[in-house]
């Protein structure tokens, strides 16, 4: 069984960093699309930040865009979030996932097979 574990969240104050980390189990890390996504509270989840297998494709919502860096190590097993410039809007439980199928087909909609536990971030004004 595939088991992501995500590190990282925790409490910061407006324009502080964060690096979001997540660890996947089992031997298919490197066949991955892997992707962050956040829920706030009494919202569905929203789609971050993506990323191809080979580290290619890297896909950003426009609020993030030139904040946020998504990347992976495969020899790790292991995607980061590169959170900078962070704001109170970013507070969410932030989630990694991970899809069998390629980058493009996988953010069509959000049925990722594989999910982190999540982790909290609050970005306090």
């Amino acid at each position: 069984q595939e088991q992501l574990v995500e590190s990282g969240g925790g409490l910061v104050q407006a324009g502080d960093s964060l690096r979001l980390s997540c660890t996947a189990s089992g031997r298919a890390f490197r066949d991955w699309a892997m992707a962050w996504f956040r829920q706030f509270p009494g919202k569905e989840r929203e789609l971050v930040a993506a990323i191809a297998w080979n580290g290619g494709g890297k896909r950003y919502i426009a609020s993030v865009e030139g904040r946020f860096t998504i990347s992976r190590d495969n020899a790790k097993n292991t995607m980061y979030l590169q959170m900078n410039s962070l704001k109170p809007e970013d507070t969410a439980v932030y989630y990694c996932a991970a899809d069998v199928r390629p980058l493009p087909e996988a953010m069509l909609d959000t049925q990722w097979p594989y999910w982190g536990q999540g982790t909290q971030l609050t970005v306090s004004s």
